[in-house]
């Protein structure tokens, strides 16, 4: 059943930022040859690919260390601080902006860089106003010892190894 709902809000939520906002978006402007490849649309095509594979490792973590989602109706039940979240808080987020990116510039478009740089601010007004207070209210001790650990947007090299707070 959790594998059903990860997918589930996986395809619902990531779904509609990464594909049908950017494809409706781009829908009526002129558009190149974006199957010629040169170095500005591999490097975009790279990015869309590490910001994915950041995306599925995350919500693998939230399913398997939380048992719960990407979705605020159902967010995981454990704090998760393995994988990724030992370098950065917020990887999944993260993930999503470098696939905006590299659809930009794959698809040389500014209109869908200012769509990244809104989705930006918004990520960090939705954790510092909301997702950021909810887990101090859920896990406590243990979140504050994380946060303390780990920074919100920029990874660290080395991943944090203790956190305080209890396992």
């Amino acid at each position: 059943m959790l594998l059903l709902r990860a997918v589930f809000f996986t395809l619902l939520m990531p779904g509609t930022v990464l594909i049908l906002v950017p494809w409706l978006l781009l829908r009526g402007q002129p558009s190149s040859d974006v199957w010629h490849l040169d170095v500005r649309s591999v490097f975009g095509l790279l990015t869309m690919a590490a910001g994915a594979g950041v995306l599925l490792y995350c919500i693998r973590d939230f399913a398997v260390s939380g048992r719960g989602t990407l979705a605020p109706v159902d967010p995981p039940r454990k704090l998760v601080r393995v994988g990724l979240y030992r370098h950065v808080r917020n990887p999944m987020y993260l993930g999503v902006l470098l696939v905006l990116v590299g659809e930009a510039v794959f698809f040389e478009s500014r209109v869908l860089s200012f769509y990244a740089t809104i989705v930006a601010l918004a990520f960090h007004l939705f954790v510092v106003l909301y997702e950021e207070p909810k887990l101090r209210a859920l896990f406590g001790e243990k979140y504050d010892a994380y946060r303390s650990a780990v920074p919100r947007w920029i990874p660290r090299l080395r991943p944090a190894r203790r956190f305080g707070g209890g396992p």
